[in-house]
This record gives structure tokens, sequence and C-alpha cells, in this order.
């Protein structure tokens, strides 16, 4: 019986990320081991790098959800490099920094950027009839959540800055997470600053002005030195060393988990331990996590570039012809870089009545170069993760549950 085999862990997430090594859910390794087409990679940890965070979630008769988690490989210092997951806290956090600021600003009020640094890009004052193509925080938290934009990215980096960015992470508990840099090829003092930042009516009058900032130091790195590969390629050339990661973003698998879950079940998360956010913001989080770029109905995501698996790894594996489960959403963020690929989700599913999170991460670098752009997202990594949301789908679709979930506030229409 797989339910002997359940092996409890309640803890909180941030802590999590302070530990060393966690067990390994006897439960997990036995499900896994169902399914031949994840054998390939379950069979090498030490090429594959895996971590797997299963979270059970089951609701009381006041339908209040309960978190169980089961870990599987997830070793917080192991470096992985989390790419665009950290869009999620930086998403969270502007959301958070608006409440600070004059009431006239919102999330949809015009944002310019200006430059006093070197490696910084302007974006000037500009009201287009087409509202969606503002330069507002929730215009950039879009383009984020829905095809993990870089660009907006940046902006929403450098309207927190750095230093509020990590003081929050570590006043939220997140000690083991540190995000220090732009989605640009700027260096380690560039970083630091970041570029004066003004709000503006669609007039063009100015409502809200915040002066370029400075982090006085870049916040040590939690794991110490890091290095990947045995080699990384720079234009043509191919620099026989290990590629270093020490100054790079990081954001261990069970923090990224509790940022996911604290942003869709807040009530879930100790109030000192989660933004201060209002109930729109977490409304307007829950579309936008889990819209495709066509759904969304913006402007800029018609073309077929931007398939509705785009941004689906468990489960679609981003296949450009998935066919979407109507009955199916999936709230989630993901990284892709460097040969790491990973995806951290919340499943509901209104057929079936179930719902969980899964989180995941591997490394698919068989030659060992960092940057040159020979990596196995398409054969290895992300058939594993559909694989993967699949298995635990299915699982959940015939769990026996004391109390059926309602769902219905994942369910609500698109605005």
């Amino acid at each position: 019986m797989l339910r002997r085999l359940f092996t409890l862990l309640v803890v909180s997430m941030p802590a999590l990320a302070r530990a060393q090594a966690l067990p390994d859910s006897p439960f997990l390794d036995s499900l896994l081991h169902t399914a031949p087409a994840l054998a390939p990679v379950l069979r090498r940890p030490d090429v594959y790098q895996y971590q797997i965070i299963y979270t059970r979630i089951d609701r009381d008769a006041q339908n209040v959800p309960h978190f169980t988690q089961y870990t599987y490989h997830v070793n917080p210092r192991q470096y992985f490099n989390p790419a665009s997951m950290v869009k999620l806290p930086t998403a969270l956090l502007a959301l958070e920094k608006l409440h600070i600021l004059p009431l006239t600003v919102t999330r949809s009020t015009i944002m310019s950027t200006g430059v006093s640094f070197r490696c910084q890009t302007p974006v000037p004052f500009s009201a287009p009839a087409d509202t969606t193509k503002w330069a507002t925080v929730g215009n950039y938290i879009k383009r984020m959540l829905l095809v993990s934009d870089n660009v907006a990215y940046n902006r929403l980096y450098e309207f927190v800055g750095q230093q509020t960015l990590n003081t929050r992470l570590q006043q939220l508990g997140y000690s083991g997470s540190r995000i220090v840099r732009r989605f640009a090829p700027c260096d380690t003092t560039a970083n630091r600053y970041t570029n004066p930042i003004v709000f503006y009516t669609p007039a063009g009058d100015t409502l809200y002005k915040q002066p370029a900032q400075v982090s006085p130091h870049t916040p040590t790195p939690p794991l110490g030195p890091v290095y990947a590969g045995h080699a990384y390629q720079v234009g043509q050339r191919i620099i026989h060393q290990p590629y270093n990661f020490t100054t790079a973003n990081n954001l261990p698998l069970p923090d990224i988990t509790a940022w996911l879950q604290s942003a869709l079940f807040p009530e879930s998360t100790p109030a000192a331990q989660r933004p201060q956010l209002t109930p729109a913001d977490y409304a307007f989080l829950r579309q936008y996590l889990h819209l495709t770029p066509h759904a969304s109905h913006v402007g800029y995501y018609t073309a077929s570039g931007y398939f509705d698996a785009y941004k689906k790894y468990l489960y679609y594996g981003r296949l450009p012809n998935a066919t979407s489960q109507p009955n199916l959403r999936i709230f989630n963020i993901v990284g892709m870089s460097h040969g790491y690929l990973a995806d951290v989700a919340y499943f509901a599913d209104s057929l079936h009545h179930t719902e969980f999170l899964l989180s995941a991460v591997l490394y698919v670098n068989r030659d060992g170069v960092i940057n040159d752009g020979n990596y196995e997202y398409d054969s290895v990594g992300l058939p594993f993760l559909a694989q993967l949301g699949q298995l635990f789908s299915q699982y959940e679709n015939q769990r026996a549950r004391q109390y059926r979930p309602n769902l219905e506030v994942f369910f609500q229409p698109a605005p």
C-alpha cells in the first residue's frame, strides 16, 4: 500500500532553505518509479541533478487547505541557476512597494525609467491608445508571468532596487535566496545601481519621482563559491574552466515553492513571512500565473510563436501543438538557462476536483559546456517534466479525499 510509505514533512518552506539535503520521501521514490519514461533521468541523479517537491493539499470541512510536502533529492545547498524563477518574488515585492507610494500610484500608473549609471537603458514616457503597451508595474508583471519577459523583469528589479529586494528576502525568512542582477550583461557593480523612475498621469503630469538607487554592497553569496560545467563559451571561443555562478541569482527550490504557495494561498503563510499585499493583488497574480499568452488578450502575444503551452513545462512539456485541457488550470513560474530547467506549479482540476503543488528542476547539459546553446531541453528535460506532471495528475485523480475541494476562486473568468 502506497499509503504506508507516506512520510509527512510539515515544515515552513523558508525554513527548508536553511537546511542541508532533505530526506527523500519513500512515497515519492515508489511513485516515481512506476513511470518507465522517467527512469533514464531518475537513475542518474549525479548527471541530471534533479530535485522534486510534491505538496499534497487536503481540505477540511470549511475548505481550508492543509499542506504536506514530500521531497526527493532536494538539497537547498545544491546550486541551480534559477533563471526566470526570480521573476515571481520580484513581482510580489514590486506590488508590495506600490503600497508605500502615494495612493495615486497604482499598478496601472505609467512609469518612465531613466539612466544614471553604466549598463542602464531608458524607457521614456509614452501613453499610446493601447493601454496594454503602457509601461506600468502591472503590465510588466503580466509580461513576466505570461511569457517570462526579461526586459520587464529588469524594469521591476530597478523599481524595487537590489537592496530592498534582498532586505525583504531576509526579513521574510528566505535566508538562502538572493536576487542581485538584471538579465543583461551588467557587471556586479552595475547591478548595484538602479535607475531613476518617474510615475505619470496619462496626460504627462508627474505623480511621483524615485531617484536613482545604489545598494551599498552586493549581498554575500549564500552558498559561497559556485562553479558548474568544465568549460564555457564566450563568443566563438571556448574557455576550458568551470563557469562561475558565484555572483549570480540564487533561489532554492523550496524557496520558490514557498513563494508560489504564498501567492496563491496567502493565508497559509504567516503574515510575517509574506509580502503585504491586498486581495486585489492576489486576484491579479492568480489571473496571470495561469493564463496562456493568447487567453490573456495582450496584443503582444497573438503570434503563433506564443503558443498556449509556451510556459507550461510540467504536464504539457512546452509543445507548440499541445491541446490544453479546459478543466485543468496550471499556475506556475518557470526557469530555463545554462542547461537548468525548472517549473514550480499549482494544479487545479475542476473535473476531477483535485489540486496539488509540484516543483522540479533538472540539469540537461551533456557536454558540460556552459553558454554553447547545446542543451537537451527538448530531448530530455521537457519530456521529463511533462511526464512528471502527468504522473502526479493521474495519481491525484485517483487519490481518496475526505472533503472535495471548492476550487471556485481558481476558475474565475479572466478580466
